[in-house]
């Protein structure tokens, strides 16, 4: 007699399903180790070592934001993403040992998870008390990386000035993908000596020097775009660390400035960065700058 299709499919047992569970955590692990061999594979063809930060922001970016797109059922997406996250953050050490400087001065223990969260526990921390320490110790190192509030702290100094020249230079903003629930929410720029083949330009980072600094010259520049502010009250200005996305021009950014009636004393490229994502309420993925 053939079994009726209403008839209800038996449940497993709980051992049958342990089973299952401990097969795909083989098959993980198995995946992971032959991620493992493809490294070592392209260390042997990259040099990566040879060749300033293994850090690759713009990959990294896209791998998180598709993460995110994918994504479903009762696994939280914290997880998800931090599992991601040291997975290859450990991959980039193991091609190419490196350290991170934190500045810590704005909060000890946001840095700490902001940094844990991305990078995990294999790479290496220092702590800072202040941003110039730690330009100033990626500036020595072939390929550490520097974190550094992306919001100005009152009081600070314009750190970014250091990074005009022949300097490191901001190569991503962090986390990769934004919402308001973040774990590791704090909005941090990530430092190094980018290798020139992984810069993503979707905004750029400018440094800019003006005179006549005030509150019309202030709000003429937050209604544009992201920005830091540090004045200069000896020269009735300030320096300003500016965000320039796809679509908007520096000219954008000094005529505004100008028409304020500030003026330009100079400027100059000291990074750029992967365009922001939010995930929102609904969990869908929408692009900003």
């Amino acid at each position: 007699m053939s079994q009726n299709a209403d008839t209800p499919t038996a449940m497993p047992s709980l051992a049958d399903l342990r089973v299952e569970i401990d097969s795909i955590d083989a098959q993980m692990h198995e995946l992971l180790m032959q991620r493992s061999e493809i490294i070592g594979r392209l260390i042997k063809v990259k040099k990566t070592a040879d060749s300033g930060s293994a850090f690759r922001p713009a990959r990294e970016a896209d791998m998180m934001r598709r993460l995110v797109e994918r994504h479903r059922g009762i696994l939280p997406l914290d997880t998800a993403e931090s599992i991601w996250r040291v997975i290859i953050a450990t991959f980039t050490y193991v091609q190419a040992p490196f350290k991170v400087h934190a500045d810590i001065s704005a909060g000890e223990s946001a840095m700490r998870d902001s940094e844990r969260f991305n990078f995990g526990f294999t790479v290496p921390l220092i702590t800072h008390m202040g941003a110039a320490g730690v330009v100033a110790e990626v500036a020595k190192s072939q390929g550490d990386l520097g974190m550094v509030p992306a919001t100005g702290a009152a009081g600070s100094p314009a750190w970014w000035t250091a990074l005009e020249g022949n300097a490191p230079k901001i190569i991503a903003r962090l986390p990769f993908v934004e919402r308001a629930d973040h774990p590791a929410g704090l909005p941090v720029f990530a430092i190094a000596r980018p290798n020139k083949d992984a810069i993503v330009k979707d905004v750029e980072m400018w440094s800019i020097q003006v005179a006549g600094w005030g509150p019309k010259a202030a709000q003429a520049i937050t209604a544009l775009t992201d920005v830091v502010a540090v004045p200069n009250r000896a020269f009735d200005g300030a320096a300003l660390l500016v965000s320039v996305p796809e679509g908007m021009t520096l000219a954008h950014v000094t005529d505004a400035l100008t028409r304020a009636g500030a003026s330009v004393r100079s400027q100059a490229l000291v990074g750029s960065h992967a365009r922001r994502y939010t995930v929102a309420a609904d969990g869908k993925l929408s692009a900003g700058h």
